[in-house]
């Protein structure tokens, strides 16, 4: 990535890959991403597959590279005067209906990503495989977890539930 030219959200969290890969990441605004791609503005940019099919990205770029340095993830909330007010019967039933709607779109995420994979290729794009492991060093290396506002901690957690 040395000296690349990438379009990242403008979050520390997003602009540290690049940073710690020696890449230039560029903030710009999310509608003006495919128009930046196209004249150049960037060379490349970060999204999930899913994104990248959906506002037609892949027309404008030529190779993806499966880092999976980001996952996307389904949150469910509820108000906390809300929650407060369920009996315990009732919050049970919320978080067993919610935890199996987790594992059900994560799986349907896994697969479409895959699907995803293989649609590229046919279109003509180079897809990727990174070696995770070196690129995770690589940027643990330059970019320490405390300089990100994140733990050690926080960091083990995250790797324990994939």
């Amino acid at each position: 990535m040395k000296g690349i030219k990438i379009r990242v959200p403008d979050v520390p969290a997003y602009r540290a890959t690049p940073e710690a890969c020696g890449a230039n990441p560029t903030p710009i605004a999310f509608a003006e991403v495919y128009l930046a791609l196209q004249n150049g503005t960037v060379e490349a940019q970060e999204n999930p597959l899913t994104t990248i099919e959906a506002k037609k990205f892949f027309e404008v770029q030529k190779a993806i590279m499966l880092t999976g340095h980001i996952v996307d993830g389904l949150t469910t909330q509820i108000a906390p005067h809300l929650w407060n007010r369920l009996s315990d019967a009732e919050k049970k039933i919320f978080t067993d209906v919610t935890q199996e709607a987790a594992v059900r779109a994560s799986a349907k995420v896994k697969a479409r990503e895959a699907e995803l994979v293989e649609e590229f290729r046919k279109k003509g794009l180079q897809m990727v495989q990174v070696d995770r492991k070196s690129f995770q060093d690589a940027v643990l290396k330059n970019k320490p977890l405390t300089g990100m506002g994140f733990t050690q901690s926080d960091f083990d957690k995250i790797q324990a539930a994939k």
